[in-house]
């Protein structure tokens, strides 16, 4: 079975959860990006089954071209010459995707023994994943 879906959103890293006198909390920002992609992957389940067994999963993240950039560089970023070496990290990209599809996709993302983690530039900025398992 494959699951493939897009979140419409900045791509960002997983930040490390903060620790406070109150407690540990994980910050705003992460929260809603991991909510906003597990709304979209429980859309594209389809009421269908979590994965058992091994997943293969496939995240991509598209930036944005920064609008300082000239003509000549936007083009090549578009064009993938030019490929996203900033932050954040491809890590914590998929960290993030990963985490939000738990009890989703997948019962636990240890089950994820492939993954392909890439980074472009795109005038449309977004996070694709891809899953895979079963026969």
């Amino acid at each position: 079975m494959i699951v493939h879906f897009t979140v419409p959103i900045v791509p960002i890293g997983k930040a490390r959860a903060r620790v406070t006198s109150r407690g540990t909390f994980t910050p705003t920002k992460t929260r809603k990006a991991e909510e906003a992609v597990a709304l979209i992957a429980k859309s594209a389940m389809k009421g269908r089954q979590i994965a058992s067994g091994r997943v293969i999963a496939a995240v991509e993240a598209v930036m944005p071209i920064p609008a300082s950039w000239p003509k000549a560089k936007r083009q090549d970023a578009i064009s993938s010459v030019l490929r996203p070496t900033c932050r954040p990290d491809a890590d914590n990209i998929s960290k993030l995707v990963l985490d939000a599809c738990n009890g989703i996709v997948y019962a636990d993302d240890s089950q994820i023994v492939d993954l392909t983690v890439t980074k472009f530039y795109g005038t449309t900025p977004g996070i694709t994943a891809r899953f895979q398992w079963g026969e």
